[in-house]
């Protein structure tokens, strides 16, 4: 969205961080409205139940490498609680679960009353922390070069207007100068520090287990010149307005979460592309004491979904089976799809703890 000349007054004027957290999470706030998230955009829970039974896959093998039947799962911005119910009618036989969601608006009516629901995460977990699509909704300010080549604040007004406000500085600039260094004027950057925080925060809850985040995302070296920052509504994109009308999202600076975390998790920080299953025995690690960044594409794939036809023999044999097992590679191909579903990033960290030491 291009920058208005500060001499333009439509205000008032604040920074990208406090009119999204206004717009999305206040008084009468995008998340807070009845309908939720599914009402407006199509998630990977939301695509396809074999993304839920994926996540429940991933929560036995942490619960068998914790040497339990007894686990906890958390699932961070819940929305109206879709992705626990899935998983919580996928778990296997004889796994217990204590199911946690962690969402600002009201709890829903007619939600399994296995599932506990709060503001804040519960501390002291020994499972599995899931975030999807949680970090790109923690409101961030974007910053842009001024004509001297000076980073500075993006404000924005209620109708969507910008203009460049007062240079970044403290921990912001180290931020940006760590993760997103800007160069010529017109470039922009997202910072992504309350979302390093954000992350930091959930990985601390956890004694022992596994922490995942999955959202559309980017690492250093390969940065959006531009941001980016946008709206959607009603499965639309649109301008990004912050008046409550629209979700406001950007992607995430995913690495610099990873290097949080790990520090939260008590690894050095630092990340790694890994060769093992996540949440799997004998996983290949990464760099940063477990640590990995994966296409949700593999990851999927790593937890046996995949969008191969079934074989033309089936049609013959067992056609109603046929018809079943299409439907399921269809769903499969959209969330594991290039330029779709499958372009979201899983960030895998693992937390040691008493019973679990995962290679």
């Amino acid at each position: 969205m291009p920058v208005n000349d500060e001499t333009c007054q439509p205000g008032p004027w604040r920074g990208w961080r406090e009119a999204t957290e206004a717009a999305l999470y206040g008084p009468g706030g995008f998340y807070l409205r009845p309908e939720g998230p599914a009402g407006h955009f199509r998630t990977s829970v939301h695509a396809s139940p074999l993304f839920a039974g994926a996540v429940a896959r991933l929560l036995a093998r942490v619960a068998q490498e914790l040497g339990t039947d007894d686990v906890d799962l958390v699932d961070m911005g819940a929305g109206r609680g879709e992705l626990l119910t899935g998983v919580l009618a996928a778990v296997p036989p004889g796994l217990r679960v204590r199911a946690y969601a962690v969402e600002r608006a009201a709890r829903p009516e007619g939600l399994d009353p296995r599932v506990a629901w709060s503001a804040e995460p519960p501390s002291g977990v020994r499972g599995l922390l899931f975030a999807n699509e949680w970090l790109d909704n923690v409101p961030v300010d974007g910053a842009e070069p001024d004509g001297s080549g000076t980073p500075r604040y993006v404000e924005v007004a209620p109708d969507g207007a910008e203009r460049l406000g007062a240079p970044v500085a403290g921990a912001d600039a180290e931020w940006l100068a760590r993760w997103w260094p800007l160069g010529e004027p017109g470039e922009r950057a997202e910072i992504g520090r309350p979302r390093d925080a954000a992350w930091a925060r959930a990985v601390g809850t956890l004694a022992a287990g596994l922490a995942v985040a999955v959202d559309y995302a980017h690492v250093a070296g390969a940065r959006p010149p531009f941001g980016t920052l946008t709206g959607f509504r009603a499965g639309r994109e649109v301008p990004p307005v912050p008046d409550g009308s629209c979700d406001i999202t950007a992607h995430v600076a995913l690495d610099a979460c990873a290097a949080a975390g790990a520090v939260a998790a008590g690894a050095p920080g630092g990340t790694g592309a890994g060769t093992g299953a996540p949440g799997g025995t004998g996983a290949g690690g990464a760099a940063g004491g477990g640590t990995e960044l994966v296409a949700q594409r593999e990851a999927l794939g790593r937890l046996g979904v995949g969008g191969g036809r079934p074989p033309l023999d089936l049609a013959r044999t067992d056609p109603a089976g046929y018809v079943r097992a299409l439907a399921r590679a269809g769903e499969a191909a959209e969330l594991t799809a290039r330029g779709g579903l499958g372009d979201f990033t899983w960030l895998l960290q693992r937390v040691p703890g008493e019973g679990y030491c995962p290679a």
